[in-house]
């Protein structure tokens, strides 16, 4: 047998292997052998299987457990034998959390592996991986990021800005552009027709694929306009497929927002029009060049659990409930942006918003020590991003 971090391979089986909290053997009422002999005659040993060491303390090899009847064996045992080992045994079996269900009995092994495709590589050449990011011409130049803009938060046209930016020199760019739809934007009016609306702002995720990286990202939060029937989510998307970006997912930003929830609109109980309402918003992940991005192994700050919990693509996170006192109408939270940053990017990568309003993005980006470029055409909005940069270096300073 082979033995592995709680596991066990024989010739013809994969086991899960547990130690019997005080699962003793004791002297009486039949040998140690004749007694795991008895347990194991009640099973099929590719199910389950006793094993005990030269000190008699027990282990279980474990593949498929019917819990009845594994309960049903130990009580008689327990009961002929008062041997309490037989107690321990079905009390170590109950503490474990982690399984699957298979034909009435919990599996423990191979239960959470996703199944395996014969020839992966092959399949995926002759079925062409993301077909439509194929045959793009970016370049894998790296160009460094200007010393005048870096950690700095710029009151200012994000195109122009953005022209004046090398490309290949952003590591991520997250940001959420604005809504469109008549919110009260400090400086800047929020209701263009749409189609003005799209040609600006992809002349500025135009220039956004430009400055990223080979490799980089670009993270868009958006909402779509569900009462004009505008899926910005899609249309942004397909901007971003069409130049040739990878689209590496999407996650959906669950605000449980029961207002909206339980509001009712359209043609109440009828099907003539009914109107769908939505608790969430979309965060759509975009990568230049390849999905796999580089970094030095002791800059990354995700933990194991963080990690489990947030590959998957459904985020439960509260809006942000200080808007007033920052005077933004539409903010996401700081939970998002660590979310997002953690899982996306390296300490010391360079962060860029390009619609950075009172500056979430650029506060968490310097929290989790990541270099950072916020810009921002509102005079009023830079000023409070800049506050919140400073309070969190003077928190810095005391803590």
């Amino acid at each position: 047998m082979t033995l592995g971090s709680g596991s066990v391979k024989t010739a013809e089986y994969e086991y899960k292997k547990i130690d019997v909290k005080g699962g003793v053997l004791r002297s009486g009422n039949g040998s140690a052998s004749s007694l795991v002999q008895m347990f194991n005659d009640f099973f099929d040993r590719k199910d389950i299987y006793m094993d005990f060491s030269i000190n008699d303390s027990i282990k279980l090899l474990l593949r498929e457990v019917d819990m009845k009847k594994l309960k049903k064996v130990c009580d008689l045992l327990f009961e002929s034998t008062k041997q309490s080992v037989f107690q321990d045994i079905l009390i170590s079996v109950e503490r474990i959390k982690s399984y699957g269900i298979k034909g009435g009995k919990r599996n423990y092994v191979d239960y959470n592996k996703e199944r395996k495709t014969k020839d992966r590589k092959k399949k995926e050449a002759t079925r062409n991986k993301y077909f439509y990011a194929r045959g793009n011409d970016f370049s894998k130049e790296v160009n460094a990021f200007p010393k005048e803009l870096e950690n700095k938060i710029i009151s200012d046209d994000c195109l122009s800005v953005l022209k004046e930016v090398p490309k290949n020199s952003v590591d991520v760019i997250f940001t959420s552009p604005p809504y469109n739809f008549g919110l009260d934007y400090e400086e800047n009016q929020d209701a263009d027709y749409w189609g003005e609306y799209f040609e600006r702002l992809f002349s500025i995720f135009s220039e956004c694929i430009r400055v990223v990286k080979y490799g980089g990202r670009i993270i868009v939060n958006v909402q779509p306009l569900f009462s004009d029937y505008i899926p910005s989510h899609h249309i942004i998307s397909n901007y971003f497929i069409s130049q040739k970006l990878i689209w590496k997912g999407e996650i959906l930003w669950e605000k449980n927002n029961y207002n909206c929830k339980y509001t009712a609109w359209g043609s109440w109980k009828s099907p003539s029009n009914p109107y769908l309402k939505y608790t969430w918003e979309f965060i759509e992940v975009f990568c230049k060049g390849e999905l796999k991005k580089p970094g030095q192994r002791e800059n990354i700050d995700i933990t194991g659990d963080e990690f489990k919990k947030w590959v998957v693509s459904k985020w439960s996170i509260a809006p942000e409930r200080k808007m007033k006192k920052y005077g933004h109408p539409a903010m996401f939270p700081s939970e998002l942006a660590e979310r997002v940053l953690k899982l996306f990017s390296y300490k010391n990568d360079l962060i860029l918003d390009p619609f950075n309003g009172v500056g979430t993005t650029t506060y968490v980006a310097k929290k989790l020590e990541r270099k950072y470029c916020g810009i921002d055409i509102s005079r009023k909005y830079c000023s409070v991003a800049k506050n919140r940069l400073d309070s969190l270096a003077i928190c810095r300073s005391i803590f």
